[in-house]
This record gives structure tokens, sequence and C-alpha cells, in this order.
């Protein structure tokens, strides 16, 4: 008897992967991929986008051809920022441009209230390209532009190479664009400038065609935050640890203020609509290059170092969410690898904890969920819940989350419980 199964293409800028989940969302297989960059006309890196199309579609094809599976749905996690602009027979114009690539065109922000009242109405940081929808704003003055029928975020163009169907999707177009107006709740005034090249919002998850359930594409930030919404019943905050550490709180509805954008604060879209308030903080980045520079003065391995509660007495240093408060300690302060291992977590959990209360001041929550690469530090996970006495401060496992997310929102099955492992501190 043949396996029902859900096909995930979750597509990272470094690696990309194919999943397949069973109805009990076990993974049955799973292929992973990575392409060399090729250059845009100006030289600059980007995605080889023609490679992975081909990738993509060649992998779908032996999927299907595989006799112990029966495909009943297929859906992206892919990486936002970045858009395709597609002629009308669906097919790209030009190329796949790096959201790293510097921005040329400036954007008339004094038309629309100056810097900090766009950022704030948008909820999205000035970012140059990062911000998408100013990469779309600058393809109008750019030689492809008349061959343009539509602009996709990159996970609808992936959707679309399959239903030949052209639809935005709101997880994408709420991730730092600088599209969406969060007070009015549908598009800024500027996007009418460009929205005749915007494919209509979806209002549905998925398009079933010929028995299959094929999914608009999600941004893989807000993909990832669909297991826990739908296996948690308490309200709770987010934190995915990695190169950045994003706490997301989908149960934080408040405007974003000035004060809050100006610590890294911002908003998404949920797939429902409706605004998550998430904070940044470039943690990650922060622990790989100070346990650099501790090794090289110290010698030795940081993973060598034991917790003691002894931590509990160290102070952290006051720093900004956007400077490593560590960084500035003198080396000449501590006698080891392990003792200044010490004072650096504390820093960056100060850090951390000053960014989590940026979230939690207007709407409390009674858990924080932590997954990624920090819920495996002891003093990471242990200080935060010294920190939060009145919560329930848990690691969360949970395998591939944004793959998981999209095949989820694919599935109209009863969501199968035990989705995430729990442990608390």
């Amino acid at each position: 008897m043949r396996t029902p199964v859900i096909a995930v293409f979750d597509i990272g800028k470094t690696n990309k992967k194919v999943f397949l989940w069973n109805t009990a969302f076990e993974i049955v297989f799973e292929k992973q991929q990575s392409f060399a960059e090729i250059v845009d006309e100006d030289g600059f890196a980007c995605e080889d986008l023609a490679a992975l199309q081909q990738w993509i579609i060649s992998t779908f094809t032996e999927i299907c051809q595989m006799p112990e599976f029966e495909l009943i749905g297929l859906n992206f996690s892919a990486y936002g920022a970045s858009f395709v602009y597609v002629d009308r027979m669906g097919e790209p114009v030009a190329p796949l441009y790096n959201y790293l690539k510097p921005a040329t065109v400036p954007f008339p922000y004094a038309d629309f209230g100056g810097e900090s009242e766009f950022a704030r109405k948008t909820a999205s940081p000035i970012l140059g390209n990062l911000n998408s929808g100013l990469q779309v704003y600058a393809a109008q003055f750019k030689a492809f532009w008349p061959e343009v029928h539509q602009a996709l975020h990159f996970p609808n163009y992936l959707a679309s190479l399959f239903t030949g169907k052209f639809f935005s999707e709101i997880t994408s177009i709420g991730c730092h664009t600088a599209l969406w107006d969060f007070d009015l709740g549908q598009y800024h005034p500027w996007v009418s400038a460009i929205e005749d090249r915007l494919a209509p919002i979806s209002e549905v998850a998925f398009d079933k065609i010929d028995g299959i359930h094929y999914g608009m594409g999600l941004h893989d930030s807000s993909a990832a935050l669909v297991p826990y919404l739908r296996s948690i019943s308490e309200e709770f905050v987010l934190l995915s640890t990695g190169t950045w550490c994003i706490a997301m709180h989908p149960f934080n509805d408040s405007p974003l203020t000035s004060d809050e954008l100006a610590n890294d604060v911002l908003c998404y879209l949920q797939p429902n609509g409706k605004p998550v308030k998430a904070s940044r903080l470039f943690g990650g980045h922060f622990h790989e290059e100070q346990v650099a520079r501790m090794e090289k003065h110290f010698g030795g391995s940081f993973k060598d170092c034991r917790f003691s509660d002894s931590v509990y007495e160290l102070k952290p240093s006051a720093s900004s969410v956007f400077e490593c408060a560590f960084a500035s300690r003198n080396f000449a302060d501590f006698t080891d690898l392990a003792s200044a291992y010490d004072q650096f977590m504390v820093d960056l959990v100060g850090q951390q904890i000053f960014s989590l209360n940026l979230l939690l001041k207007d709407a409390p929550v009674k858990q924080l969920l932590v997954d990624g690469g920090f819920s495996k530090n002891e003093w990471y996970m242990r200080l935060l819940a010294r920190a939060f006495p009145g919560l329930e401060v848990y690691a969360a496992e949970v395998a591939q989350a944004s793959a998981l997310g999209a095949a989820l929102m694919v599935y109209a099955g009863d969501t199968p419980k035990d989705l995430i492992q729990l442990k608390r501190y």
C-alpha cells in the first residue's frame, strides 16, 4: 500500500532541501542540494534560478515516480525579501536579485512622512533591498520592466511553477517588505504605483488540482511558527535562535512604536493575516565572533566549559541590541576561557532579555519556547529561566520547522499530537 505524503521544498540561501512527510508528520524521505551562485548584469552574486528550477521540477518528477508514495500535497518554504519578475507565460525576465545588493534607486520617504514614520507604518526598519518592495519600486526604472506581467515573491513564484497561477501570499508581503501598512491592514499608499504588477493576494491556503493540494508558498520564518500555533494551547513567545535570534509574539497586536522600531522590533504577518510582533538580536553571530576571540586568546574550546551557579553572581554589561555587549571587555579581567565565557553568556543573555522585554512589557504570556542552537546551551537557557520566573521556559525541538509549517498548511486533516518536544528549565 502506498504511503500518502506531502512534499515540501525548503529553499534556503545556501542549502536547498526537499522533504516528504507522512500524515503522522514524520519525515520519510529527504534530499539536499546546493548550487553555485551566478552574477546579475552588474556582476553581483545571485541565485542561479534556472538551475534551481530545473532541480525542483526533476526532483518532483522523481517523487511522483516513487512506487511507495502517493503524493497528496506540495508546498514551499523559502527565504523572503526576493522577487521574481515574470512575463505572461510565467517565465522570468530578470535575475533573482540578491537582497544584499546595495540599493541604487532612492525612495521618496519624504513623500510619506519621512523614514521614521514610513518604517513604523510598514513595520520595516530601513534596510535597503531587504525591504523587498523597494526592489520592485526600483525595477520600474529598469529596461526589463515593460516585459513584467507579475512580480512574485520567491516562495509564491516557486508555487506558480506547478499551479500555473499567480498569487501573492500574506506571509511574504508581511516580512519587512515596506509594502504593507500595518495601521490600515492593506497595502501602503505608495504601492499604488506598482500594484498592477503584484499578483492578487490568495485568500486560501492551497489550491486543489487533480486531487493534490498545492500550497501558495510561505516565507520561511513565518512557516516555522505554524507548528507551534497548531500545537500549543497557551499563549507563548517563540524565540527562534541561530545566526539571528528572532523572538515572535503572535499574541501581541499592539501598534509598533518608534522606540520598538529603533531597537530592532518589527512585525511579520501570520498565514491568517494577523500581525506577529518580533524582536531581533544578532545573537548567534555575536557568539561565533566572540568565541573565536576567546579561544584564540586563552586556547582550548568553549565546549569544554561547564555551567556553574556562580554565573548568577555576574552582572551583564549595558549595551544596545545592535552591538555585542562583551566586545568592549578586557580579557585581562579573566583568568581563563571558562570565566570569560561565563561573562560573555551573561552579557549576551542580558541583551536577549532586553530584546524580549520589548515584546512582553504590554502583552505577557505564560510560556517562552526556545528553539534552534541556543536551546541546547545550558547558560542561555538557565539564565533566561532565572530572568523570567513568572514564565514557563522551555527548550523546544521540532524537526525542520519551516518545512513542517509549510506541510501543515496543505494538510486538511487533524494536526497530530507530539509534533514538538519540550524540556522545561
